[in-house]
């Protein structure tokens, strides 16, 4: 809507260009005669008897058009500026964008993990809950040592506060992603979820994204939008400090009688040049250089924090890429263990509760696990976002979900082969 508005905003500027053209027709009339005489300057007698020249009633229409040379200057370089509004509007929709599949992207992956481990811990806590009931008859009839058994059921509770705080950290994961992707609030989504977790390689050497985080970054280019807009206010500043010329045409008509024509047109020419413009001028013309001079030392600190950011995404990558090594080799030590643990409780050689701990302490690493292969692949997006690498292309096919899918999924494999030469050109007015 912002967009749209702007457009609409810039062809009214491009309308302020045209020369002024007025259209007025009406009726006049008067109670009496409109008459007068002269007078001699020499002898100050009455020279002529009162006359008249123009009818009592009369219709009168006039179509002028003006055009000041000086006021089209100024309403171009407006134009302009409008013009350069309307990028920095299309620049924050790029922002937008980003922002959104970097949002999706990140619960997409934690929905991933929801999928894969809910029905894991459900399962798990129904053999808790079971097991604690099994307990409890059995203090209740007596059987064993209470102390042993309260300390047991203690420890069945602890498991399930466990299970259960890990159940509300992935309970709303589907839905902050429907939330996202639009969809109604209790929609049943079914994810692709992939078997093997795939390590996204990062191929583009950081000396490239940097130029491209300088060149493509929304943040930057709306900087430079703002510069050419101070710097076109300095322009009208100075403008404004000459002479306008003015131009006229205009055709008339009166049914006044007493005229010879009464149809006719008319030319003319003519200089104006408002003087208190001239004194302020200076004033305004520096007013103009420092608003350039503030947008220039946005933009430098702009690019500094850009950089930064660039930076810090890397490193947050290549941190994320070793803290799902490390959870992936967890998992599978975890995986081990509880598969010994698992015989060792068939034939009768371990508690009920040693192997619910097992289970619970391998369901937690593959939690983890997922959730550092989640900020592994959000970190990843990161990157390119910092860069200001546009997911999708400025043109789409369609709007359907399928088309910008796939306009998705080629970008993303042409960020992956390394190949990131495919940016958001710079706009023109």
């Amino acid at each position: 809507m912002e967009e749209a508005l702007a457009k609409r905003q810039l062809d009214l500027a491009s309308f302020d260009m045209l020369p002024r053209m007025a259209l007025s027709a009406g009726y006049a009339g008067r109670s009496n005669v409109s008459a007068s005489s002269s007078e001699s300057v020499q002898t100050g007698t009455q020279s002529l008897e009162p006359s008249t020249s123009q009818d009592r009633s009369r219709r009168v229409a006039d179509l002028t058009m003006v055009w000041n040379v000086l006021d089209f200057g100024v309403s171009y370089i407006s134009a302009k500026q409008q013009g350069d509004q309307r990028l920095i509007v299309q620049e924050r929709r790029r922002k937008v964008i980003n922002t959104i599949v970097q949002d999706v992207r990140s619960a997409y992956w934690r929905a991933v993990a929801a999928e894969r481990m809910l029905k894991q811990i459900d399962s798990l806590m129904a053999r808790v809950d079971k097991a604690q009931d099994n307990s409890q008859k059995m203090s209740e009839q007596r059987v064993g040592d209470p102390v042993q058994a309260l300390g047991y059921q203690r420890s069945l509770i602890q498991a399930t506060r466990q299970l259960e705080e890990q159940r509300k950290a992935l309970s709303l994961a589907k839905t902050e992603l429907a939330t996202l992707i639009n969809l109604p609030l209790g929609t049943d989504l079914t994810l692709a979820t992939p078997d093997d977790y795939p390590i996204p390689e990062l191929k583009v050497d950081m000396a490239r994204l940097e130029n491209e985080a300088l060149a493509s970054r929304p943040e930057l280019r709306e900087q430079d939008y703002q510069t050419r807009i101070s710097s076109a206010e300095t322009r009208k500043a100075m403008l404004r400090m000459l002479p306008g010329l003015e131009f006229s045409a205009g055709g008339h008509y009166d049914s006044n009688s007493f005229l010879v024509n009464d149809k006719w047109a008319d030319l003319g020419v003519k200089v104006t040049w408002n003087l208190f413009n001239v004194l302020s001028a200076p004033a305004a013309i520096d007013v103009a250089k420092a608003g350039e001079e503030v947008a220039t030392a946005r933009r430098q600190a702009m690019s500094i924090a850009v950089l930064a950011q660039l930076y810090v995404a890397n490193a947050n990558y290549h941190e994320a890429l070793r803290q799902f090594k490390t959870s992936q080799q967890l998992s599978s030590i975890d995986s081990q263990i509880v598969g010994q643990l698992r015989n060792r409780y068939k034939a009768a050689g371990l508690g009920e509760l040693d192997l619910i701990q097992g289970e619970l302490n391998t369901l937690q690493a593959d939690l983890r696990r997922d959730l550092a292969y989640a900020d592994l692949r959000n970190a990843y997006g990161q990157i390119f976002a910092s860069a200001g690498l546009d997911p999708l292309p400025s043109e789409l096919p369609s709007t359907k979900v399928q088309s910008i899918a796939t306009a998705l999924n080629a970008r993303e494999l042409q960020w992956e082969a390394g190949n990131i030469s495919v940016v958001a050109a710079a706009p023109k007015p």
